[in-house]
């Protein structure tokens, strides 16, 4: 698959999920031609004017009033890519460094940006041979992403290394490729603004609507297995709220028909899964949203804008932060309520069930140790929940005195979004053992889905090692192929 693009906008979202899953990139001639005349402008304007334009003819940071001489120039932007090289390990993984150079190509064809056809192509051909270098995913203090973007783009200059260990210079010329320099003002380019963050609201904000689609059909197992009222669950109670009503309605739908208990009342973890679902999607929706429009605000500094160099703020990515720290945050509530779950689950007083969902109470200890690896997710995951976007300090100087740490926001969710998908797992085997030791057919729509979890994950008659069981079924939901736990159509 190719995802073509005719103009900036076409990268929006999807196509950058796209892109980092693995597509193809062509660009149109027409936007191509495009992007030429507007690097022929700001050529001019870089010849003809005598005003300084930070990061081209000057220095950076406190050394912004250095001007530059004209033999310094000609080697500035090169060596912008270059000494701020100086973060290390743990890197991003390759989808994220692909989404982080999906998101560059569209800053780069934004026309404040006046980068060159050349410098496009030079990127858009990277991301079709597989080129990912080794980008550091923790480690930047500096206001914008300078740090993890000079090991990004140094490569294009065969400096550097790859995500695999190789020389950069080395998998250029498996490539065939020459290395690339930077003209004027391409090196500040490439290293300005805050694509990695974009990157992580993206693909994270994709992630978490997947995992809180299995916690919906956890939720909806357990239920049907508590034999748990279902009055609570009508749509109509969620008043103006369409994404609670969405979610309302599938449980519903999904337990419709099922195992019914004489009891007055469920658990309060049973009762309010659905509203801390519909608020963790809400957070993902405002996260991609708040991501589509960085996507589409000019982050160059400067960017060329009526024929001048004017400073901007795209390094500050301090929406992107706080929403990803938002999400976060609400995740770990959800992951709080699952973990409840699980226990009330084990709890013979409001199961109705053997204690520890054990056929043979005493001799096996059932379920129990499931639970307590719950737990220990779920210790780690409260760790998360503060937000990391905040901590301002001097540096360059002073120069820089505000920093947004994005960056570990982003990594903070993808540690929160695997310990939710661990505990969402221990949930699933749980409700399912539940059914099983009901002995009922339980609701007719979960059906397929428990048989998914039986082949994967068969039902505990005595005690066994669970560890390699719950470590492939984290793997097989992880993985974002069809099957009976991918969302509903519409």
């Amino acid at each position: 698959m190719t995802v073509v693009v005719r103009a900036p906008a076409d990268l929006d979202a999807s196509a950058i999920r796209r892109i980092a899953a693995g597509e193809r990139v062509q660009l149109t001639d027409d936007l191509l031609y495009t992007v030429s005349i507007q690097r022929e402008a700001v050529l001019n304007a870089l010849t003809t004017g005598v005003q300084p334009v930070y990061g081209v003819n000057t220095g950076m940071g406190r050394l912004a009033g250095r001007r530059l001489t004209a033999e310094e120039q000609a080697a500035h932007q090169a060596r912008l890519l270059v000494g701020r090289a100086v973060g290390g390990p743990p890197w991003l993984p390759a989808e994220d460094v692909r989404a982080l150079f999906a998101v560059r190509l569209r800053d780069l064809l934004a026309p404040e940006a006046g980068a060159s056809a050349e410098a496009v192509r030079f990127l858009v051909a990277r991301l079709d041979d597989g080129f990912v270098p080794a980008v550091p995913a923790t480690g930047n203090g500096a206001a914008g992403e300078i740090i993890p973007l000079s090991h990004a783009f140094q490569t294009f200059l065969g400096l550097g290394t790859m995500l695999d260990g190789q020389s950069a210079a080395d998998a250029l010329a498996a490539r065939g490729a020459e290395p690339y320099r930077p003209g004027p003002k391409e090196g500040a380019t490439l290293i300005q603004g805050s694509p990695i963050a974009t990157a992580h609201a993206i693909l994270r904000a994709a992630a978490a609507e997947r995992i809180l689609e299995l916690q919906t059909l956890a939720l909806a197992l357990t239920v049907d297995a508590l034999g748990a009222p279902r009055g609570i669950y009508r749509p109509e109670l969620a008043g103006p709220d369409p994404v609670l009503a969405a979610v309302l309605r599938r449980i519903t739908t999904l337990t419709e028909g099922g195992t019914r208990r004489d009891v007055v009342q469920a658990p309060v973890s049973v009762r309010v899964g659905p509203p801390a679902i519909a608020y963790s999607l809400h957070t993902a929706d405002e996260l991609l949203a708040a991501a589509e429009r960085r996507l589409a605000t000019p982050t160059d500094s400067p960017a060329f804008v009526d024929g001048e160099f004017v400073s901007t703020t795209g390094f500050h990515a301090a929406e992107l932060g706080l929403r990803i720290d938002a999400a976060t945050a609400a995740l770990v509530h959800v992951g709080e309520i699952s973990v409840q779950r699980v226990h009330r689950l084990l709890d013979e007083r409001f199961s109705g069930l053997p204690p520890q969902l054990t056929p043979d109470p005493g001799p096996h200890a059932g379920l129990a140790p499931l639970h307590k690896r719950a737990v220990g997710e779920l210790h780690a995951l409260r760790r998360l929940a503060g937000p990391a976007s905040i901590g301002a300090l001097d540096t360059s100087s002073g120069q820089e005195d505000v920093q947004v740490f994005a960056l570990q926001a982003g990594e903070q969710l993808r540690a929160a979004l695997e310990h939710l998908l661990v505990i969402t797992a221990c949930e699933l085997i749980t409700a399912h053992q539940a059914h099983v030791l009901r002995g009922e057919p339980g609701a007719p729509a979960l059906t397929t889905q428990r048989e998914w979890l039986a082949e994967r994950v068969p039902p505990v008659a005595e005690d066994r090692s669970l560890g390699p069981e719950l470590t492939a079924l984290v793997a097989a939901l992880r993985s974002a192929a069809p099957g009976p736990w991918a969302p509903p159509s519409g």
